[in-house]
């Protein structure tokens, strides 16, 4: 029997919540800048992740791991500007949380104070417990990330799957469910074996959000720029391009050139 869909005029950490005990699908999608978010924003999509992965997308480094604190801040308060709906939800930056406590919960209030974001979202298990606890006494959501989380990809070597062995996956189960029980409001499990990440969302009470996690958990999260074909050279199989905008792009860049160069732009009617 199919059941009306519940309409959020905002989306909260309680309505992710509420979705997963309904069983409706939450979606997910990265935002760094204003534009773009505001577009996700109106297309309805749940939640826009202000992720790390802006290292990547938007300044071209290798992984995450050089981006700062204040470029997340600058990255993050322009998404907040654009969102009228969607739950936004900020990475944390390698660096900003590892080393203490102390600095972790500085680095959580500079995110929420400076951008006006409504969550952060922290990568690791137990390694982290003291900062998580803490970021969250503070009363400031928290969203996990366990599986292959790229903050730590030098000491993974690889991005390949992670928890496919039995110790990794044990493991990986009572992380989920110590990030649960200090008080995360959702979890980010990022490249693990499908049937893994099935038995993790129905041990959970609170939303698992898959990326290359398999159908059975509670929603789904991409890089923007990937589904929307912008990097084209990234092929994981998780992965499915909605859009072709790499190709559509330098098609119209080139014939924007080529109106120039050929005086055919502008024309009468595109001047004064």
């Amino acid at each position: 029997m199919s059941t009306a869909r519940k309409q959020y005029k905002r989306v909260t950490t309680n309505s992710l919540i509420e979705m997963k005990s309904n069983g409706e699908k939450i979606s997910m999608l990265t935002a760094y800048d204003y534009t773009m978010a505001k577009i996700i924003d109106h297309a309805g999509i749940d939640v826009l992740l202000v992720g790390d992965s802006a290292s990547n997308v938007m300044a071209g480094h290798e992984t995450t791991l050089p981006i700062t604190l204040d470029q997340m801040i600058y990255h993050a308060s322009s998404v907040v500007r654009a969102s009228n709906r969607s739950l936004i939800v900020v990475d944390i930056p390698f660096g900003s949380y590892q080393s203490d406590s102390k600095e972790a919960l500085r680095s959580a209030i500079r995110i929420m104070k400076e951008s006006g974001a409504h969550a952060v979202k922290v990568e690791g298990g137990i390694e982290i417990e003291s900062s998580l606890s803490r970021i969250i006494q503070a009363g400031i959501p928290v969203m996990g990330h366990l599986g292959l989380t790229p903050q730590s990809i030098y000491q993974f070597g690889t991005y390949t799957v992670r928890a496919k062995e039995d110790a990794e996956a044990k493991k990986l189960l009572e992380d989920a469910k110590l990030l649960e029980a200090k008080g995360c409001f959702a979890l980010v499990l990022e490249k693990i074996p499908a049937k893994l990440a099935k038995k993790v969302a129905e041990q959970l009470t609170i939303p698992v959000i898959g990326i290359g996690a398999g159908p059975d958990v509670d929603g789904q999260v991409l890089v923007v720029h990937d589904m929307l074909g912008m990097t084209h050279e990234f092929h994981p199989r998780f992965l499915r391009r909605y859009a072709n905008l790499f190709e559509e792009m330098s098609s119209a860049f080139s014939q924007y050139n080529t109106d120039v160069k050929t005086k055919d732009f502008p024309n009468e009617k595109e001047q004064y």
